[in-house]
């Protein structure tokens, strides 16, 4: 059994996927371009475009490409709850374009990674942060925790 904590991709994947990684990151000034929760099982849950949404998965997670911050375990259960509740549903691609254009509005029932582990974490309005301000924002609970 591990630890529960959130994983922030560091990687750059070839092709227009890596076109991707770099203008997320260009966009969120730092490092992240995709985000997964990690429950002590090992199970990996997010919301992501490659698989059409909200999922579970099995990774295997290489520590040069993904950086991970632990997170209160008292949140595990809700959050697992909160993904179970919303597998299936679609990635948000309109709603993660509005870092781009502030005008696109996100979905209600579609998400990207950022927002849906911020959701399941509890977090108010998480569609307010991309994956560099969703680590920003962990790292300081954490900090604020010990």
């Amino acid at each position: 059994m591990g630890d529960f904590k959130a994983a922030f991709y560091k990687g750059t994947r070839p092709g227009m996927a890596g076109i991707y990684n770099r203008l997320v990151r260009w966009i969120g000034r730092g490092p992240y371009s995709h985000c997964e929760l990690i429950f002590s099982d090992g199970l990996a849950a997010s919301a992501s475009w490659m698989d059409g949404g909200v999922r579970f998965k099995r990774i295997e997670f290489d520590p040069e490409h993904w950086d991970f911050i632990g997170l209160d375990p008292d949140k595990e259960s809700t959050a697992r709850l909160w993904f179970a509740e919303h597998d299936g549903q679609g990635y948000d691609l309109m709603g993660n374009l509005r870092f781009l254009c502030g005008i696109v509005r996100e979905s209600t029932d579609r998400w990207y990674c950022n927002e849906a582990l911020g959701a399941s974490l509890g977090m108010p309005d998480p569609w307010r942060l991309e994956p560099n301000g969703l680590a920003v924002f962990l790292k300081e609970q954490v900090r604020g925790n010990r």
